[in-house]
């Protein structure tokens, strides 16, 4: 370190006014992005919190963002800690989230191409006929929809028949217990250990470890048999295993095997929950909805080369859901050496928040950032493109590995939905109830109203 460096550092990192004993979690549970940014108006870009007595430094700002991507930041920083628990509760290896370094590369490589995009080339019109089943399965007339569950079934269809080839509806309550759990009191440490014994917790990973075993077994029944043009990520990890063994062992398969439903089930289905509760309470945006997707339908074949591009009001209204209620509110890491940001010392071994999504609610990067405006993400505005203003999938080389998967999903999903059903609030002055576990998103008790299909 300079001199300059160290006279820097020597700015004290102020500590947070909390409630005793809890620290910073009733605010961190009531709006986690919100509190953040309130943090970081008040303290600037580093500040300290602590969560059931143990301290963190956060983080906070574009500044975060993007020292995320930089080099520096790439070697100051390493997420293993963090997930620890998840692979102790599921007796694996290793994750993708909680490896780094070359490990993380190794397994990345494994898994990227079934997690992108690829992975449903020439396949979307197989995608859109998977969500028009499920459309019609729980999206009846004159019924009122819990929205979360209904879009944790779809994304369920979605993922399993697509990416898994296995469609478990009747592990959806399992999956999402198990990661309201183990994120709660493993990865963000904001509930005790003590739950982990809870027998509605021990029933539900007990179940989803037995998804990954069904799902194992019924590849190796069946590997002779397999459609190569259908890939899956079952089997990109079945041969990974055959192949490269020491990358992924044989106690890493349940865990890979079920990481889809893991990763995509509640981040997904947030999104577009979030989507239909801001579409429907702004019936200038759906009427735009409306147009673009029927419009875009009755062209005939899906372009897959052009969907995001041809459905302008669609997608910029996924990615202002995805502002306000990013997959990636903040990313936990340890610090790996000393180093300095911002100037303010860090020091090896360190715990960090790093709010790389609190700029979203900065009036700086996006005027007015509590309206929803899907014209945003369009030129000649591109708010988004500034420096460290938009991080909805995190930064740095854990950005989440599904995204391109994600954003043809959410599209094609939602340009089905939009396009068949006529759905209204239960109320015109419905507000969204919110929840911010296991990842911030719309209530369970928010419901829509279906008057009819329109298509």
């Amino acid at each position: 370190m300079s001199a300059i460096e160290q006279d820097i550092a020597l700015k004290t990192t102020p500590h947070v006014k909390e409630w005793p004993l809890l620290g910073s979690i009733p605010p961190m549970t009531k709006d986690v992005g919100r509190y953040f940014l309130e943090c970081y108006r008040k303290y600037g870009d580093v500040f300290e919190i602590s969560i059931l007595g143990k301290k963190y430094k956060v983080l906070a700002g574009p500044q975060a963002a993007l020292f995320m991507s930089t080099r520096e930041g790439k070697d100051a920083l390493r997420s293993k800690e963090f997930w620890a628990g998840l692979i102790k509760e599921f007796g694996a290896h290793s994750s993708l989230p909680g490896s780094d370094g070359e490990q993380h590369k190794a397994l990345r490589d494994v898994l990227k191409r079934g997690y992108s995009k690829d992975s449903v080339k020439g396949r979307y019109q197989q995608l859109a006929d998977i969500t028009d089943a499920s459309i019609m399965r729980d999206w009846k007339p004159g019924t009122e929809v819990p929205v979360v569950f209904a879009m944790q079934n779809l994304v369920t269809d979605q993922i399993g028949i697509m990416l898994t080839g296995n469609a478990p509806l009747d592990y959806v309550k399992d999956i999402r217990i198990t990661i309201l759990y183990i994120l709660n009191v493993l990865i963000t440490r904001q509930r005790p250990k003590f739950l982990l014994q809870l027998p509605s917790y021990k029933r539900a990973k007990k179940r989803v470890f037995q998804l990954g075993i069904d799902m194992i077994e019924n590849y190796e029944a069946d590997k002779a048999s397999r459609d190569h043009d259908a890939r899956t990520i079952i089997d990109d990890v079945m041969e990974a295993n055959r192949d490269h063994p020491e990358i992924m062992p044989d106690n890493n398969l349940v865990l890979m095997a079920v990481a889809p439903y893991v990763a995509g089930l509640d981040t997904v289905a947030n999104t577009v929950g979030c989507l239909v509760y801001y579409a429907l309470k702004n019936p200038d945006v759906l009427a735009r909805i409306h147009k673009e997707v029927d419009d875009y339908f009755a062209r005939g074949e899906i372009d897959e080369a052009t969907l995001l591009k041809d459905l302008p009001v669609l997608n910029g209204s996924i990615m202002e859901s995805m502002r306000l209620f990013p997959v990636a509110v903040a990313q936990m890491r340890t610090a790996n050496k000393d180093f300095v940001f911002q100037g303010h010392q860090i020091r090896e071994g360190e715990l960090i928040y790093l709010a790389t999504a609190a700029p979203h609610l900065m009036e700086e990067f996006y005027p007015d950032p509590d309206k929803f405006d899907p014209d945003r993400y369009q030129p000649p505005r591109n708010e988004h493109k500034a420096q460290g203003a938009y991080s909805p999938y995190g930064r740095g080389p854990h950005t989440c590995l599904g995204k391109s998967l994600a954003e043809v999903q959410m599209c094609l999903g939602m340009a089905r939905l939009f396009h068949k059903v006529d759905m209204e609030l239960e109320s015109p002055d419905y507000v969204l109830k919110t929840k911010m576990a296991p990842t911030p998103g719309p209530s369970n008790k928010f419901k829509v109203r279906v008057k009819g299909y329109r298509n």
